[in-house]
């Protein structure tokens, strides 16, 4: 017997109030923007874009919820993150809670970076998903663009993975400092010994 998909924007609302629905968390970061970077997987997406690094994030269903209050705790409690990085999944899908983590960790001395499979534009747009643009006024740097994989660079030395993708920088502060490069991969060994694997590791040809 087949299973029926659940409507996404219903398990959106499955969210609790104050909560967030994530893949995956890191600490300690060198491929995910400038720094050394706390990385924040949403979980959930509709997309679904071939070649995607994180097919795991694509369903809406509940993976790990974590309230705000405990992901700013865990993000601040490592002295050696300098920033955050919302990636997914699609992190604009769940840009209330998010606002309100990168309002507490800005607060803090943090800077903030996101991923978004949506153009500026679209953010920008009353076809958003909600509060979008209270996101928008938090980031320090955005990344735009679903990847393409036809479009895909393939550099070592690139900041996007397919060149469709813009990088903004809102913050001025940090325009000498996208020294990240995206054609690179890294493995973080969990307490528990699992692994997370994140970056982007293009073709060899």
């Amino acid at each position: 017997m087949n299973k029926t998909k659940t409507d996404p924007y219903i398990q959106l609302l499955e969210i609790p109030p104050g909560h967030l629905n994530i893949m995956g968390y890191i600490d300690e970061s060198a491929v995910n923007g400038p720094g050394t970077r706390a990385v924040v997987w949403l979980q959930g997406c509709l997309r679904e874009c071939e070649g995607c690094f994180n097919p795991e994030s694509w369903s809406f269903e509940i993976n790990q919820l974590i309230s705000v209050e405990h992901l700013v705790e865990k993000i601040l409690s490592n002295p050696n993150n300098t920033g955050v990085t919302f990636s997914g999944g699609e992190p604009f899908w769940q840009a209330p809670a998010l606002t309100e983590v990168a309002k507490k960790v800005k607060a803090a001395g943090l800077n903030v970076m996101s991923f978004t499979g949506f153009t500026l534009e679209k953010l920008k747009s009353e076809y958003a998903p909600a509060s979008s643009q209270e996101l928008l006024a938090q980031l320090d740097i955005l990344i735009d663009g679903a990847f393409v994989k036809s479009l895909a660079i393939n550099d070592p030395n690139s900041l996007v993975s397919s060149s469709n993708q813009k990088v903004h920088v809102f913050n001025p502060d940090l325009k000498d400092k996208l020294d990240w490069a995206s054609d690179q991969i890294e493995i973080h060994i969990l307490k528990d010994g699992s692994r997370i694997i994140t970056g982007f590791r293009g073709s060899l040809n």
